[in-house]
């Protein structure tokens, strides 16, 4: 709330320095704010009595315009990425695919690995895992299983994590 909204009977008031001014009316205050060419902006609405600030409001909503920018630049989001396998896999395709998730988990991302099964290999499906595992094995030194493989349909997923 800033200038006319402020409806208070009495607020503690704060200087465009930072001093405190003081419990006065609201009437009061903004004159104060008045005189000094700047606004009265309400900051601890829930405090007995409201804290009021004498500042330039323009100024204070650029600042925490700013502020959340520069937060939201330092959090970074967790992707995560998919590596997408068959039950009959090469040892080199394997090792190709091992390297991609490598490469995703280095850069901080979660793996999805799924292992699609397609018409008469879904009667293999149990015979399977050992797929899996080897994968989750290979990337032992870089990555901690997150979710062991689990059936969902035609596929079998397991999700990887970067090692802490």
């Amino acid at each position: 709330m800033i200038n006319e909204q402020i409806r208070d009977r009495e607020v503690r008031l704060i200087g465009p320095d930072g001093a405190q001014l003081g419990i006065m009316s609201a009437k009061e205050a903004m004159f104060k704010a008045q005189e000094a060419g700047l606004d009265l902006v309400k900051i601890a609405p829930q405090a007995k009595p409201p804290v009021c600030k004498i500042i330039d409001y323009g100024k204070y909503r650029y600042e925490l315009a700013r502020k959340e920018k520069e937060a939201k630049k330092k959090q970074k989001t967790i992707d995560v990425k998919e590596v997408r396998l068959s039950p009959n896999i090469d040892t080199n395709d394997l090792m190709t695919k091992v390297n991609a998730a490598r490469k995703f988990l280095s850069k901080g991302d979660r793996v999805k690995v799924t292992l699609r099964f397609r018409g008469r290999e879904m009667a293999h499906m149990s015979g399977s895992k050992h797929v899996l595992d080897d994968f989750a094995d290979m990337l032992k030194d870089v990555a901690n299983v997150e979710k062991a493989p689990k059936v969902e349909g035609r596929s079998m997923t397991m999700f990887l994590a970067q090692k802490k």
